[in-house]
């Protein structure tokens, strides 16, 4: 009879495993997963995204993939493909390197990725009290798919070609043509 033994790795390990890797990791739940690597497509509309954000939002910072965002009710530490803060930039206690109050991720879906990113990890975003918006970017077609928190909870909003959506705060309008333009998706 085989069992399979589950590790269980702790923030620290987690840590050390990260400065030494070439690959980005993420942890949850005692437990470490390389993170996929990205098309050109991928990269461009990570791109996109960010300048985009960037030329929008006055007096909010936008992060590349390099920033680390710990979501502390859930213990997940992840790399968005694209982060805001609006405001000054807090980090957990025990990882300096690590934001806990993004206002905007932003993340761009792949083959491997899509189900988690659309499922568990949206979970896990969710969670984050300071968090306004969350944008899935389809890497399959021109579609958008924004999160937006209101005051029942987080509405969803399917953006296509030619549609876009305005945000109050942050004051932001996102047009899915924008981000897209350019970019030869997967399959095209």
């Amino acid at each position: 009879m085989s069992t399979a033994r589950r590790l269980h790795h702790s923030y620290e390990d987690y840590l050390q495993l990260l400065a030494s890797s070439d690959a980005k990791l993420e942890y949850c739940d005692g437990e470490i997963f390389a993170m996929a690597g990205g098309t050109p497509s991928h990269a461009e509309l990570s791109v996109a995204m960010s300048s985009l954000l960037r030329r929008a939002l006055d007096g909010c910072k936008v992060y590349s993939s390099d920033l680390k965002v710990h979501v502390e009710a859930t213990g997940l530490s992840t790399f968005p493909d694209a982060t805001v803060v609006c405001g000054e930039l807090r980090t957990a206690a025990f990882d300096r390197n690590a934001a806990t109050n993004p206002t905007i991720v932003v993340e761009v879906t792949s083959r491997s990725t899509e189900d988690y990113d659309r499922g568990e990890k949206l979970s896990h975003y969710k969670q984050i009290p300071s968090l306004s918006a969350v944008f899935i970017v389809s890497h399959r077609r021109r579609q958008i798919t924004a999160l937006v928190r209101g005051p029942s909870g987080f509405e969803v909003h399917e953006l296509r070609s030619g549609e876009s959506l305005a945000l109050a705060s942050p004051g932001l309008t996102l047009a899915t043509d924008d981000v897209y333009a350019g970019v030869a998706l997967e399959g095209e």
